[in-house]
């Protein structure tokens, strides 16, 4: 039988009697850090990535009481949860990403943990809609300091052939985070919602609603110590440039070169982005218009579904990837991001139409396991055709697109359609329906015409490898 080639992430070339053998993959893992360590600082980096969502999405289970007390529409409350917050995010991740790819990449995100926990606390204290935005905007600049780096570190930490589960697990912090933020926010909303506002020393009398945000913003800041025990790693693959940073003007010359992979990459996680930042969004004020159920019920319930079966699906997206990968398929990751978005209809579409609350979350199980399979795909994607000086930046960028699309415009679109399309708050359900079918065909289509771009992105990043070796 004739021997295959297979690409790694970094693009280099080993063979299936190679990988059977195990010869390759022990001597590539020699070079990294010791796997007991490397999974301490994965576990510390994925528990950062949860508190960074529960941050963000607390709010979207605080719709009601916001709209009350500081009499806001639909459309404003999706300002809050998607632009204002990522317009700040995505506008200081490409500098924080350049800062990443050459300077100490865990007192970057230590920094930006204590920042973004103290503006999440400063929410608690916001008694407009003005001021509630302007500490959402802290949130998304002190946010933007985790994700690049993280990605560049587990880079670093993991050998190609465990990357993508490694991203995997790292990006449960996003199921998990948001899980918690609804399960946390519906009990405790549960609790203080029982009187209208609080008396708290020092800082007077406050909403319940700037009690959940108060006590959820302290909570980081308890935590952010845990950051100060990740040790900065050897950059691996950093060749000879390795104490530089790369000019700015060689990175865009190097996307450019590598546009249509960037780009249809890049704009069909997005599109998946955009669909799952407006479910997560708006799918419990569905609940709660639609058969009345209270805050409490709709978050627990939903919560509970989204950790377990979005962990299950970003996780396992990255397993699933990364043994196609091992077994030749140099596609394997848009590949399996492709049949992610695929494989979404049935069950997304169900659960917006079924005349029961029981059964709709039963369909949001699948729904969210095959929405989620694409975010742990992405950034391993994008590290397997990215030169190792570069990831910082080129993961910024990508944060860019998939967070500006996604998470800037995601929730609005869906308030849009409720506010001036149908003119209706009850129909909220319909705007999901029309807005994530969108996306997902959208999604689709980009990678699809991604796959053979994606093959060539990989020789590319070999290339320059050896040339700056």
């Amino acid at each position: 039988m004739p021997r295959l080639n297979v690409p790694n992430v970094d693009g280099c070339m080993t063979t299936n009697a190679d990988a059977k053998s195990g010869s390759v993959d022990s001597s590539q893992d020699s070079a990294y850090p010791g796997p007991r360590y490397a999974w301490y600082v994965l576990g510390v980096l994925t528990l950062v990535y949860i508190f960074s969502f529960l941050d963000r999405q607390i709010l979207n289970l605080l719709v009601a009481p916001i709209r009350r007390d500081l009499h806001v529409t639909d459309t404003q409350i999706s300002l809050l949860s998607g632009f204002t917050f990522a317009i700040f995010y995505v506008a200081f991740g490409i500098p924080l990403g350049r800062v990443a790819d050459s300077r100490n990449r865990t007192r970057l995100i230590t920094g930006g943990f204590a920042a973004w926990s103290l503006f999440t606390a400063a929410c608690g204290m916001a008694g407009s809609f003005g001021q509630l935005a302007l500490m959402r905007m802290g949130v998304g600049i002190g946010e933007a300091t985790l994700s690049p780096a993280a990605y560049s570190l587990i880079s670093d930490y993991f050998p190609p052939r465990r990357r993508a589960f490694a991203q995997g697990i790292y990006n449960m912090g996003i199921y998990v985070g948001s899980g918690i933020a609804l399960v946390l926010g519906g009990i405790v909303t549960g609790i203080v919602s029982r009187r209208a506002d609080y008396t708290i020393p020092l800082l007077g009398t406050v909403r319940s609603w700037q009690v959940i945000f108060l006590v959820i913003g302290v909570i980081g800041l308890l935590v952010v110590p845990v950051m100060l025990t990740v040790r900065e790693p050897v950059r691996q693959n950093a060749g000879r440039r390795a104490a530089t940073s790369i000019p700015l003007g060689e990175v865009v010359a190097y996307v450019r070169q590598n546009f249509a992979t960037y780009s249809r990459h890049n704009l069909g996680i997005a599109m998946l982005s955009f669909s799952s930042y407006g479910m997560s969004a708006w799918l419990p004020t569905y609940v709660i218009r639609q058969w009345h159920w209270t805050p409490a019920h709709t978050g627990v319930t939903m919560g509970t579904i989204t950790a377990i079966f979005g962990s299950l699906g970003v996780v396992g997206g990255g397993w699933i990837a990364d043994r196609m990968a091992a077994r030749g398929h140099k596609d394997a990751y848009i590949r399996t991001a492709l049949w992610s978005a695929v494989l979404w209809y049935p069950s997304g579409i169900a659960m917006l139409l079924v005349p029961s609350p029981d059964l709709a979350f039963l369909l949001f199980a699948p729904s969210a396991m095959f929405g989620a399979a694409a975010f742990s795909i992405g950034p391993a994607a994008l590290m397997q055709i990215t030169p190792q000086r570069m990831r910082g930046q080129v993961g910024a960028i990508y944060l860019f697109v998939v967070n500006l699309i996604g998470l800037g415009i995601g929730p609005t679109a869906v308030a849009l359609c409720t506010d001036y399309l149908f003119h209706d708050d009850k129909m909220v359900g319909m705007s999901l329906l029309i807005v994530t079918c969108v996306a997902h065909l959208v999604a689709a289509v980009c990678l699809w015409y991604g796959r053979a771009p994606f093959v060539r992105s990989i020789e590319s990043a070999k290339a320059w490898a050896e040339a700056n070796a």
